[in-house]
């Protein structure tokens, strides 16, 4: 059971903030507190040590910092600062965590750049039957950046420690 709580969990969260991201740009706050109180749920029982779970608090609050720096910088929107930190909790303060965020960073510049095509382009794909929504067509409207956040976890999680862990223990 426990196994399948570390497989599942953080993985179907942050598609979910992917998706709520793409169709509202907004992420459900129920979706990070779920993300983070798994955690706290899980991590006692996935056989990590006091200083791992201290390492992986630490990850979540550096992460909250300067998520909220930027967030008071008008340069990131408040659900992403608040997923971000969410999983910083599961990938702790490592090699694993930086991976994670230089990923979410490439496909965070990849989806800009798309986003900025379909702005461009919005007199061809207003009138084409493809369904994307408004929003995605007001300059000032940002950019769904669960949607990176989500597809750098689904690529970096597996190689955690926490995922290696619970492969590895016996049934």
């Amino acid at each position: 059971m426990l196994e399948a709580a570390i497989f599942v969990i953080l993985p179907l969260c942050l598609a979910m903030a992917a998706f709520f991201d793409i169709l509202t740009m907004k992420i459900p706050n129920r979706v990070s507190v779920v993300l983070a109180l798994s955690f706290f749920a899980v991590a006692p029982f996935s056989g990590m040590d006091l200083a791992t779970f201290g390492w992986s608090i630490l990850a979540g609050a550096a992460v909250f910092t300067g998520c909220f720096a930027l967030f008071a910088l008008n340069v990131m929107g408040g659900g992403d600062a608040k997923i971000l930190s969410a999983t910083a909790l599961w990938y702790g303060l490592n090699a694993d965590l930086v991976a994670f965020l230089v990923y979410t960073g490439i496909f965070g510049g990849g989806l800009a750049l798309i986003v900025l095509v379909v702005r461009a382009n919005q007199n061809i794909l207003l009138v084409s039957p493809i369904p994307i929504p408004m929003h995605f067509f007001k300059d000032r409207a940002g950019i769904p950046y669960g949607v990176a956040i989500g597809a750098a976890a689904l690529v970096t999680y597996p190689e955690t420690s926490i995922f290696l862990n619970a492969l590895s223990r016996p049934y």
